[in-house]
């Protein structure tokens, strides 16, 4: 494994990894969700071993909140800085994605695969919908975040206190509580969390918001495992409801992984296996 700083068009360098098979034509780049990190997701050890081993290299792509904080620096100020959860802007999405975009064009790689684990697929989905990128053959959504699940538990009071810090000019202050209980942030991040849809792009109801999901062109897979918690019960009816409204459904494969939740537990080794043979396949047509 070697470690990657990848630098975006406004100079945050972001800190990923490349696993390389040496000499692969075919790189899968996935990008973290939120605290997607090694730690917290140790299937991306499998999957990068996996595939390395099976002849195509993996980046696994943090972007700014595969931490809670994380210490990097900018090659425009050449000011170190810190990034994470706890400040990310949802707006820097398609800086962040296109910044290993731009690696893997660089390092001459015929064919990549764009993957998103938990809000990464939905970083992806909102990418994918704005940005028809030719550099991109197929896609892989791993578990897509379920934002309305999600903020659900977040009060009324909560929504307020947000709401009244923004508008007196207090966005980059960090809140008083943590956002979902576990996220200490600023009030510019949880507002976009708790009152726009840029990412809140998937969901279980039919009649949801699917404008950007409706926008995707590329072809490629949908992941999830059937013990999911943030499906209300329903995770095969979830990912299919997500793929019924992309033009390309029929063409996309849905693969549902028994007896595992939203990272995988003990399945990941078998989520790794799966995704090699997939790769497989597509580099075969």
């Amino acid at each position: 494994m070697e470690k990657l700083n990848v630098p975006t068009r406004r100079g945050t360098v972001l800190n990923g990894a490349l696993f390389p098979a040496g000499g692969a034509d075919t790189v899968v780049i996935a990008i973290t969700g939120i605290h997607g990190n090694f730690y917290s997701n140790p299937f991306y050890y499998n999957i990068g071993d996996t595939l390395t081993a099976g002849g195509v290299d993996f980046i696994y792509a943090q972007t700014c909140d595969a931490f809670g904080e994380i210490r990097t620096f900018n090659v425009r100020t050449g000011r170190p800085e810190l990034i994470g959860s706890w400040n990310e802007d949802f707006n820097n999405t398609d800086e962040d994605i296109e910044a290993y975009l731009d690696f893997a064009k660089e390092a001459g790689y015929r064919h990549v695969i764009l993957a998103g684990h938990s809000l990464g697929a939905n970083k992806v989905i909102y990418y994918l919908s704005r940005h028809h990128d030719k550099r991109v053959e197929r896609f892989i959504l791993f578990s897509p975040a379920n934002l309305t699940y999600l903020t659900g538990g977040v009060t009324e009071a909560e929504k307020r206190t947000v709401r009244e810090q923004v508008a007196r000019g207090d966005g980059q202050k960090r809140l008083p509580f943590c956002l979902l209980g576990w996220i200490p942030c600023v009030a510019d991040t949880a507002y976009q969390w708790l009152f726009t849809s840029m990412l809140n792009n998937v969901h279980v109801e039919r009649d949801g918001d699917f404008s950007e999901v409706s926008q995707i062109t590329h072809t490629g897979a949908l992941v999830i495992g059937t013990y999911d918690n943030f499906t209300y019960g329903d995770p095969a009816g979830f990912l299919s409801n997500i793929n019924d409204h992309m033009p390309t459904a029929k063409e996309n494969r849905l693969i549902f992984l028994e007896h595992t939740g939203h990272t995988y537990q003990q399945k990941e080794q078998e989520l790794a296996d799966d995704i090699l043979e997939l790769v497989k396949e597509w580099e075969g047509k």
